[in-house]
């Protein structure tokens, strides 16, 4: 059964804490603004207003549960990347517990998630950028500011700005992962400092009645929702891809996985509150900038300025982190002989995976470029939820095989807690569409199609 063969943990953990490879150059604080920066983008600037016409005024609600799920899956996370500090998040860890097919499976599935997300983030990014640039009278052809078809009643062919955004972002990620990181710290202190403006101005304009009635669509709106705007916590586990580059990784990966996960639900659950008491919560019918709009409403247009420039901010460091995570993720799975070697190859100068980082910005920049916002948004958050339920059972069944491995950090309440991680996960992904179970079932079958046409015969367990 070699298809369940596992690797060998004990000589990961070595590998994972031995001096050579990527560059160990991340501390703490780097790891709470890299979760920061890849989760407080699109979610709080855009997905607030659907999800505020799905639950109405009870979207803090929907935020909250979605946290929960989240937060169940990053106990089990902070206990895995604490113990096998190594490049490759899930995958790395279902490798050495569930087996090699398993392993394959949710490689391929965080491919497809944290490569859509930065697409699809990119693609906001412009639909901001062009706003922005509009503002004093700047204005693209037609043709270069959306995918074909995106964009009714107009002639639109390819993203330019998309493209470009992540051609940029792939060019600083691959001269170094310290560069990136400073550079992330700075648009995240921009970006929160955005967010606590528009708390600050925004709650003096909140009108209670506007939260009325509270549960307009029940307990259905507010489930839904939540399935919805748990892409608005898609990142914190990124923060995991960064374990072989991280300085003291047993102490360093939880705070930074936890205490992201942490912030960014107090923000995102303050915001909502806020705006959908400025603003009754139908006018945001079709909006995609909600926070900006709300402040339009109360009359606050300068700050509705800052808000959106914090916007472009905000998607730049989603797409920078959910880059870096998707390089890391296929590096571990190259250096393992699962994908062509090539793409483990680490520049001499850098330190960093240089090629692989050049073929997945060049690569998912032309998607971006080419294909509509929509059809990117609708595996993402399957993935996720897919990729959580798989590092919670991970878990469970690392316990039982190596009780006597050295875990820096433990998650409490085993088996109870990944439990729960499963149901909310798998109940969250009972709300998402059949036409989303079928496009993922594809993805997953082209997944064994390559599997067992290339990957099984390259592995180096074979």
């Amino acid at each position: 059964m070699s298809i369940f063969r596992t690797k060998n943990l004990d000589a990961m953990v070595a590998a994972g804490r031995h001096p050579g490879g990527l560059k160990k150059v991340l501390g703490p604080f780097d790891l709470v603004l890299m979760g920061i920066g890849a989760i407080v983008g699109t979610g709080i600037f855009v997905l607030t207003g659907t999800g505020a016409l799905t639950a109405g005024p009870a979207l803090p609600l929907s935020f909250i549960i979605a946290a929960f799920a989240c937060a169940f899956a990053a106990l089990c996370y902070a206990e895995f990347a604490s113990t096998v500090p190594v490049a490759g998040s899930i995958y790395t860890y279902s490798y050495a517990t569930l087996g090699e097919l398993v392993a394959w499976m949710i490689g391929w599935d965080l491919m497809l998630e944290y490569g859509l997300a930065t697409s699809a983030v990119s693609v906001g990014w412009s639909g901001y950028f062009q706003s922005l640039i509009a503002g004093v009278g700047w204005h693209l052809p037609d043709a270069l500011t959306a995918a074909p078809g995106a964009v009714p009643g107009k002639e639109t062919y390819f993203n330019l700005p998309a493209l470009l955004i992540m051609l940029v972002l792939t060019g600083m990620l691959s001269l170094g992962v310290r560069e990136s990181a400073r550079l992330n710290n700075v648009m995240v202190a921009i970006k929160i400092g955005v967010v606590l403006l528009f708390i600050l101005v925004g709650a003096r304009h909140v009108q209670p009645a506007n939260w009325q009635p509270f549960m307009p669509y029940g307990h259905t709106g507010i489930l839904s929702a939540a399935a919805l705007v748990f892409f608005a916590f898609i990142g914190f586990d990124a923060v995991t891809s960064a374990a072989e580059e991280v300085k003291r990784p047993d102490r360093d990966l939880p705070i930074g996985i936890i205490g992201s996960l942490a912030v960014c639900t107090l923000l995102y659950v303050v915001v909502s509150g806020i705006m959908t008491g400025i603003v009754p919560f139908k006018q945001f019918q079709g909006v995609d900038h909600p926070v900006s709009l709300a402040l339009k409403f109360a009359g606050e247009n300068w700050v509705a300025g800052f808000v959106d420039a914090g916007a472009i901010l905000g998607m730049t460091t989603v797409i920078l982190v959910m880059l870096y995570g998707q390089t890391r993720v296929i590096f571990a799975m190259s250096r393992d002989g699962l994908l062509p070697k090539r793409l483990s190859s680490i520049h001499p100068k850098y330190g960093t995976p240089f090629f692989a980082t050049w073929v997945v910005g060049i690569l998912f920049g032309l998607i971006a470029a080419l294909i509509p916002l929509d059809t990117l948004a609708k595996l993402v958050n399957m993935g996720t939820l897919a990729a959580f339920c798989l590092v919670s059972v991970a878990v469970v069944v690392l316990r039982k095989k190596r009780p006597d491995l050295h875990r820096a950090f433990r998650c409490p309440g085993v088996p109870v807690i990944p439990a729960l991680a499963v149901i909310c996960c798998l109940g969250l992904m009972t709300y998402l569409s059949l036409e989303t179970w079928l496009a993922f079932g594809a993805w997953l079958l082209l997944g064994l199609v390559v599997y067992f046409g290339y990957a099984r015969k390259r592995s180096l367990l074979n």
